[in-house]
């Protein structure tokens, strides 16, 4: 073998190493987040900080060192038990983390790895491999902080019923952030404007800033106390116990949601009939954080929407408030089709858990118990984001000529770095 044959070996070889040392990297990371998430899920039901204490064994108290919080190692190395007073460990905590550093890696991998105008180059659109991560870095802190929070919000939501709203209002906060700074990042010249995210034109994008005015707006009056917050009566009408289902005057309060959206409603018009006059498209700061503002307020609408209609025709809670900012927190980071399709996907999963709780409850306990919403909701939003080349298909399959806007054929492009 010569010497330059052990110096630099095959390209392939070389690049397959380099991408398997990267795609390590990511998951590692992505297992340092899910050690935080861990904590997240157990403390923010309990209305506990996420910060203080720090980590610690909840029967003993024993504050953890640094190499007995290592993601996944230290819970194998402790073989599940703490190691002062040996209660067990939850295998949750590991599973979590193994799960949040794929997700981070397989998010890479899709984005970064794909064949440019191949299959699975659908998942974000050539713009990412354009981009390559040192162009795209900002997008992909949006999408992996959606994709984590998401997990958190899946599992609270299936435990306890209920979604912290910090959660969500956090992942549209960092969104709106970085999405701002992606637009002012320079683009790959061969782009000519295309974006990783649906975005309007100024109609549209206006039309978004005003949205949000209104909906800041409306927050305003709600802390002011000009008006009142929904169900906020409730403890009056139920007993101790009751769920928020059978509070009696349901329909009532969704005069007050609606109240609250007005504010919004007229900045969309006013922003809409401003941007009409204006010509050619925004600038990439304006387009990005415009369509990330867009996303949340059509994902939240069209859950608030089917949230008031349904409680005015049955009189009760039709869906949580915690579902319509999960989907909106999920516009902000993917724009507004993603979101959209996941919720019509939604139904099928709830559908799927009836069927399994029927077929296989008797043998396995707790399958097919009462599942609220969101769970479903995540789980289709999962699939959308990894699986959008299936979506395409079978969407394809009972809507002929349907096209994917987040799908960008760029066959000349090849990954930057």
């Amino acid at each position: 073998m010569s010497l330059t044959l052990l110096q630099f070996g095959d390209w392939e070889t070389w690049q397959s190493l380099k991408w398997g040392l990267v795609l390590f990297f990511f998951f590692a990371f992505g297992a340092c987040a899910g050690s935080f998430l861990n904590v997240v899920i157990y403390r923010l039901p309990l209305g506990m900080s996420v910060v203080n204490p720090p980590s610690r064994c909840p029967r003993c108290a024993l504050r953890l060192k640094w190499f007995q919080n290592l993601p996944i190692f230290s819970w194998l190395l402790l073989r599940g038990r703490c190691r002062a007073c040996r209660v067990p460990i939850s295998i949750q905590y590991p599973f979590i983390e193994l799960l949040c550093g794929l997700l981070i890696a397989g998010l890479a991998a899709l984005l970064y790895l794909a064949t440019p105008g191949g299959y699975w180059s659908a998942v974000g659109g050539d713009w990412w491999l354009a981009q390559g991560f040192s162009g795209s870095w900002p997008g992909f802190v949006c999408w992996g902080c959606a994709l984590l929070g998401l997990l958190a919000m899946l599992v609270i939501d299936a435990r306890t019923f209920l979604i912290p709203i910090e959660i969500p209002f956090w992942i549209t906060v960092v969104c709106w952030i970085f999405w701002g700074v992606q637009g002012l990042r320079p683009e790959a010249p061969l782009l000519n404007g295309f974006f990783p995210i649906p975005t309007f034109e100024w109609a549209g994008t206006l039309a978004a800033f005003g949205g949000l005015g209104g909906v800041l707006l409306g927050v305003a009056l709600l802390k002011s106390g000009l008006l009142r917050y929904s169900f906020s009566d409730y403890d009056q009408y139920l007993e101790e116990g009751a769920v928020l289902a059978d509070y009696p005057f349901a329909r009532r309060e969704m005069g007050l949601e609606v109240l609250f959206l007005l504010p919004c409603m007229c900045g969309i018009t006013l922003g809409w009939f401003v941007g009409i006059g204006l010509s050619g498209y925004p600038a990439p700061f304006f387009a990005l954080l415009g369509g990330s503002i867009g996303g949340w307020l059509i994902a939240g609408a069209l859950v608030w929407v089917v949230r008031i209609l349904g409680t005015l025709a049955f009189g009760r809670e039709a869906m949580g408030m915690g579902d319509v900012h999960l989907l909106a927190a999920m516009g902000a980071a993917f724009g507004w089709i993603d979101p959209v399709v996941a919720f019509f996907i939604a139904p099928f999963f709830g559908l799927l858990w009836v069927l399994l709780g029927a077929l296989g409850g008797k043998v396995l306990k707790g399958l097919g118990h009462e599942m609220p919403y969101g769970p479903h909701l995540a789980l289709a939003l999962f699939v959308v984001v990894f699986l959008k080349p299936v979506v395409i298909d079978v969407g394809q399959w009972f809507l002929p000529g349907i096209q994917s806007a987040s799908t960008i054929r760029l066959a000349e492009i090849t990954p930057s770095d």
